[in-house]
């Protein structure tokens, strides 16, 4: 029995850990739920933990090169503090909720290119297993969807999407990264940004819109960006005129883009009132409607270059699976490390 206490301790003979996430995308600070099913080892053990953690996929900017890493960004506490018998198997249900920041990975049932997993986690008698990882699908608030979709019957295409390390400076921001989607102009703006990028900062009260226009450089000049903050609410959004708030919006940002052309790229001052003028520190980091959801051609106008196939499921040459793959590799090589 001692011999396979210690062969269980190393992870022969140990009991095993697999989570199956009920089925269906979530929704930023809503509910995660799904069972952790375990099979005893070859002995009795001492289940002392088990965890979820939630870990993506994220860019880093700061320095002079662009680098990608895994970072965790929350972590739950589903079980433990009893005994699982020799070749037991137990399932645990679990109910967990999701940060509100928690970035969205697809829109209209297409991917966005942004990878998230659930890792899970058991600790045994002085011993960790890392267990299994599984990717999570998170779609958006109806508020995100509402915006996005106005944006995309204004005319603004999908270009791409990835979460950047860093903070959004002037905003309550809690997760060690934010969310960018990037889009190329409208038509009638095209004459004044080369891109929009939309950040979303979501909280239990409402959600801080941080909109970025590049500022096109002239023959004298060079491009700078101006950005802009909205804040919103999540009442009442199937009865706000979306297309006529978001173009407002738009206009602002690039009437503040020429009215304060000479600011530096990042960190300006805010304005009071609803709408605010703010700026992303550390270039982009601390150390960065007519009313109702509408259906058809234009519902998925935002997502067009990914509807037409251009990264249906690919992330840098990789499909999605692959990259939950890497993830499970990278945050085991990070954990190696500590």
């Amino acid at each position: 029995m001692v011999f396979k206490r210690l062969l269980g301790s190393l992870g022969v003979g140990g009991p095993t850990v697999d989570t199956v996430l009920d089925p269906g995308p979530v929704l930023p600070g809503g509910p995660l739920t799904g069972q952790v099913h375990l099979q005893g080892g070859k002995a009795d053990f001492e289940i002392e933990q088990i965890t979820l953690e939630l870990v993506a996929r994220v860019e880093d900017e700061r320095g002079d090169e662009e680098r990608e890493g895994v970072v965790l960004f929350d972590r739950f506490t589903v079980g433990g503090g009893f005994r699982l018998a020799e070749g037991e198997h137990r399932s645990l249900p679990f109910t967990a909720h999701l940060p509100w920041e928690t970035p969205v990975t697809e829109l209209y049932g297409q991917p966005l290119g942004i990878i998230l997993g659930v890792r899970t986690g058991l600790e045994v008698a002085d011993a960790k297993d890392k267990g299994d990882l599984d990717q999570l699908t998170v779609n958006p608030l109806p508020v995100q969807e509402a915006i996005l979709e106005a944006l995309g019957q204004l005319g603004f295409g999908f270009r791409s999407a990835d979460l950047e390390l860093g903070h959004v400076g002037g905003t309550g921001q809690r997760l060690p990264f934010y969310q960018e989607i990037e889009l190329s102009p409208a038509p009638q703006y095209a004459h004044a940004i080369n891109e929009l990028e939309v950040t979303f900062l979501a909280n239990a009260g409402g959600m801080d819109v941080v909109l970025e226009a590049d500022k096109r450089g002239g023959l004298f000049t060079s491009g700078e960006d101006a950005l802009t903050l909205f804040t919103v609410g999540y009442e009442g959004v199937e009865h706000r005129d979306w297309n006529t708030e978001v173009d407002a919006w738009i206009q602002q940002l690039v009437e503040r883009r020429a009215a304060y052309g000479s600011y530096g790229s990042y960190g300006h001052g805010g304005h009071d009132g609803h709408g605010h003028g703010y700026g992303h520190t550390d270039h982009h980091h601390d150390g960065h409607h007519d009313g109702g959801r509408r259906s058809g051609p234009s519902t998925a106008a935002i997502v067009g270059g990914v509807a037409a196939g251009v990264a249906v499921g690919v992330v840098g040459g990789m499909v999605a699976a692959e990259v939950v793959d890497e993830i499970g590799d990278a945050f085991e090589d990070e954990e190696d490390e500590d």
